[in-house]
């Protein structure tokens, strides 16, 4: 059950506060408003599903909270600190030891097993997990040795969601993470996300068109023609085993 009174969090973390941003592509002579001034807040340990149709402006969105992108006005920071003005630099040290990114496509390397792959990201990080351990939160422990070629679509996305938290991101950024699953390899994939969510505190965001995956969030954002429409929080929230579309 949705309720229309979206809670209040004075209590909790304030991870990223966003102000009247837009973005504006130029493509030749066009100008494409993908945000038009949208405002909100995400919170330490939230799950949050951004919904809308393609064109809304959510994976635009996510990339500027990620650092993919920049804003062409307004204002994003993450900790108290200014997303907007950052350097190449600082946006790269900001993404490598922050955030964690799950997408569509697994983008995984084919040369490389289970546990390789994501031993490509406990390298660089500062504080990473031990890659066993976060294929074990996502169920993966009796394939670490396997390449993706002798995976299942949904094994291959669980190994992208243990690459991106081996880094102990305080941040997970899911843009369309079930939209190359059928439901039940999907739903498989949302558990582990709320696992991930529910055992380390990571705050998630979840993009997707998926109206029936909103009743797993502790919020949900609605995005249309670039601009937040409604903030709903879940009074009660679904496990994702009862999640049905």
């Amino acid at each position: 059950m949705i309720d229309k009174e979206e809670e209040t969090h004075n209590t909790r973390d304030v991870v990223f506060q966003v102000r009247d941003l837009t973005k504006i592509y130029k493509m030749g002579e066009v100008e494409v408003h993908a945000l038009r001034g949208a405002d909100l807040e995400l919170y330490s340990g939230e799950i949050v599903v951004f919904l809308g149709p393609s064109g809304s402006g959510k994976s635009t969105l996510l990339n500027i909270l990620g650092g993919l992108d920049t804003a062409t006005s307004g204002s994003v920071s993450y900790r108290g600190k200014d997303l907007t003005n950052a350097s190449e630099q600082e946006l790269t040290e900001y993404r490598r030891y922050h955030v964690g990114f799950v997408f569509q496509f697994y983008n995984l390397i084919p040369s490389l097993t289970a546990r390789e792959n994501v031993e490509v990201v406990t390298e660089i990080a500062e504080n990473p997990m031990v890659p066993e351990d976060a294929l074990a939160i996502v169920g993966l422990t009796e394939r670490l040795d396997h390449f993706p070629a002798q995976l299942s679509g949904g094994e291959q996305q669980r190994v992208a969601i243990a690459r991106a938290i081996s880094k102990n991101p305080e941040v997970l950024l899911c843009d369309e993470p079930t939209g190359a699953l059928d439901s039940k390899t999907g739903i498989v994939v949302l558990e582990a996300l709320e696992r991930i969510n529910r055992e380390l505190g990571t705050a998630t965001a979840i993009i997707t068109h998926n109206a029936d995956i909103a009743g797993m969030a502790d919020r949900v954002i609605y995005l249309s023609n670039g601009i937040i429409s409604e903030v709903k929080t879940n009074t009660v929230k679904k496990a994702p085993g009862e999640l049905k579309w």
